[in-house]
């Protein structure tokens, strides 16, 4: 079985934990991740009019992790904090803080959670609409503060070799999908890990398996009898 894994370079091994010993990995990074300063996510912090009285921090990846502490002074005193993604919740806790409530699927599950306005949401440049538009309905005042920024990588011939010839493809984010998607067979497996990547991958492709957890181990290995 051969498993392409896509993650940026340097992040791909907790998947390695998750497939077969006998597989035969390659990795082909998708994307790269630029990140923004903390003193420029501070000032853009500190422009808001709401600063020091967001009633609401939405916190939608581990990747603002570094941000936090900024974050946190932007807050009401009694704020509420959502996150989305276990791993997401571990880094708020690891930085001090108290998640109110976690979504196990996408930003737009907390839609019904938040209760007071104004909401911060705090990570990637670019967000779905789901939630934006529920809270917009409400009347719910939002401010989208940008702490990193996901960027295409460009593929060269070994690595689209691998994408079109592999078994199994794991992709971590919907901007991932967007780069492999041209060299996917129709055959191959496509490993997401949770439900906002599974849709954007199931809106071209059928072959998809959810959930990055130790049981997909096992999964793959079904698949390769």
């Amino acid at each position: 079985m051969k498993i392409v894994l896509t993650r940026e370079a340097g992040h791909n091994e907790v998947l390695r934990s998750l497939v077969p010993d006998e597989a035969q990995i390659i990795e082909v990074p998708l994307t790269r991740t630029h990140y923004f300063s903390v003193e420029h996510v501070d000032a853009e912090l500190r422009a808001s009019p709401h600063f020091g009285s967001f009633e609401t921090l939405v916190v939608t990846s581990p990747r603002s992790q570094e941000y936090l502490g900024v974050a946190r002074d932007a807050l009401a005193a009694d704020a509420q904090v959502l996150s989305v993604g276990r791993a997401t919740t571990r880094a708020l806790v690891h930085e001090g803080i108290t998640v109110t409530a976690e979504s196990e699927g996408s930003a737009a599950d907390l839609a019904d959670v938040i209760e007071r306005g104004p909401v911060l949401l705090l990570g990637a440049g670019i967000i779905r609409d789901e939630l934006p538009d529920a809270l917009h309905k409400r009347g719910v005042r939002i401010a989208h503060v940008v702490c990193y920024e996901t960027l295409p990588v460009a593929i060269d011939d070994e690595g689209v070799a691998a994408l079109r010839s592999a078994d199994v493809v794991f992709i971590g984010a919907p901007s991932a999908w967007h780069v492999a998607q041209e060299f996917i067979a129709p055959s191959t497996w496509v490993v997401v890990p949770g439900l906002t990547t599974a849709g954007e991958v199931r809106a071209t492709h059928e072959r998809v398996i959810e959930g990055w957890e130790p049981s997909l181990r096992d999964i793959l290995a079904t698949l390769e009898d």
